[in-house]
């Protein structure tokens, strides 16, 4: 791995405003179909562009309500996520608002349901779906680090895993991804080999309790990155290396 900046960039603000689109998506009949084709078009996709080793896949709850917590490396992170999902109760992603028109991605993140977010900015529209999904039973999934990692490791995770987990009261599922590093991926697409990716699903955790409310969701946003930091090998840890 490269070496980590002492001192990464600050975490982006997204520019553009577009609250309009912020919703949880409706599970209708064919928006289910779309999901199935979806999850059946991951599996695929992994096991034909990856040597994926698997681990703690029975701590992954088929219902909700549960908030998934991931590190971010790179594109392919979603797609052995979905690829894994339980087919029962799907999980809801949450995306920044600059891929909807992305010409790619943009059109299968409308197909599939996003809940689109504005980064940077209190985006109180994005947190009510985020709860609403989660009042229904759904699975949410997050980067806590809010974008994807420029150090190769873990950043510092944002409060908003915590707030959520602590407005909701649901359960949270760590899941640690390595080898998903766009140089990683594509460097082996290039030379027609499958790229070494691990995902690690770590036991639910339920954050703790505090009379402080602010110290409550500081202290439950470090008990999550370190949770997910203990499923990774240390040269992944990045700012939640041990000392």
């Amino acid at each position: 791995m490269l070496n980590q900046p002492s001192s990464p960039p600050p975490k982006p603000i997204t520019e553009v405003w577009r609250p309009e689109l912020v919703a949880l998506p409706p599970l209708t009949p064919g928006r289910r179909c779309v999901r199935a084709f979806l999850r059946g078009l991951a599996r695929l996709l992994t096991f034909a562009t990856m040597r994926i080793q698997v681990t703690g896949l029975e701590n992954l709850p088929k219902y909700g309500p549960a908030l998934i917590v991931i590190n971010h490396l790179g594109d392919a992170d979603v797609v052995p996520l979905l690829a894994i999902a339980p087919s029962l109760s799907p999980i809801e992603g949450i995306g920044k608002i600059e891929l909807y028109d992305h010409w790619f991605v943009g059109p299968l993140f409308r197909l599939y349901g996003v809940i689109w977010v504005h980064r940077g900015q209190p985006d109180r529209k994005a947190i009510r779906a985020a709860l609403e999904g989660l009042a229904q039973g759904r699975l949410v999934a997050l980067a806590p680090e809010g974008r994807q990692s420029v150090i190769g490791g873990l950043e510092e995770g944002s409060d908003g895993a915590a707030f959520l987990a602590l407005k909701s009261g649901a359960s949270i599922v760590p899941v640690a991804l390595t080898g998903t590093e766009n140089s990683n991926i594509y460097s082996h697409l290039k030379r027609l080999r499958r790229a070494p990716v691990t995902l690690s699903v770590g036991k639910p955790f339920f954050l703790r309790e505090q009379p402080d409310r602010q110290e409550m969701i500081r202290e439950g946003t470090r008990q999550i990155m370190e949770t997910l930091a203990s499923l990774l090998p240390e040269s992944y840890r990045g700012t939640y290396r041990s000392s």
